[in-house]
């Protein structure tokens, strides 16, 4: 029996949530499988993978040939590093210490990778958020000097209406008391 290493879709519709399973060669994508080892959701940012290592690490030192997607993600996992280590072990190129201690290695940098990744990201939507927050206050300076000019404009305005009136009540005014006083 062919045994294959597939991803067993699950969820709602444009929404998939997949099962990483062992199952026949011959067994259709969503039929019947012989173990479920994990977990693949490709929704969330990075993808979010929940694995049996062992157990994916037994089936693929049985012989169990995985699917395109699913090599990927053992790949990322560490199951393939870990073969490839057991494989030098069982040459007798090193012993399986210094195999454990070459994987644990392998694993920090990746991590340390991964965490080098994120604190990038972090500083990009920073930086992303300082630059609009920058933009924006430009904007409303704009904003804020055109209002101030149209309201200096009605002031301005204002005072020119009320220039006249106030120039023609004064010469009325005077010209009584010049009267009086001849």
């Amino acid at each position: 029996m062919a045994t294959r290493i597939r991803l067993q879709r699950h969820g709602r519709k444009s929404y998939a949530f997949y099962s990483i399973v062992i199952a026949d060669s011959r067994a259709p994508r969503d039929g019947k499988f012989i173990e479920k080892i994990g977990t693949y959701n490709p929704n969330t940012n990075p993808a979010t993978v929940d694995l049996n290592f062992d157990a994916a690490l037994a089936w693929v030192l049985k012989g169990a040939q995985p699917s395109d997607t699913v090599r990927n993600i053992l790949s990322r996992e560490g199951v393939y590093m870990k073969k490839h280590l057991l494989g030098g072990v069982a040459k007798g190129a090193f012993g399986e210490a210094e195999a454990d201690a070459k994987f644990e290695a392998w694993k920090n940098n990746k991590q340390t990778g991964l965490a080098a990744l994120k604190a990038k990201e972090e500083e990009a939507k920073k930086a992303d958020a300082k630059a609009r927050l920058e933009a924006e206050k430009k904007v409303n300076e704009a904003k804020a000097k055109v209002l101030a000019e149209k309201k200096a404009a009605e002031e301005a305005a204002k005072a020119a209406a009320n220039a006249p009136a106030e120039e023609e009540a004064a010469p009325a005014e005077e010209a009584p008391a010049t009267e009086v006083a001849e």
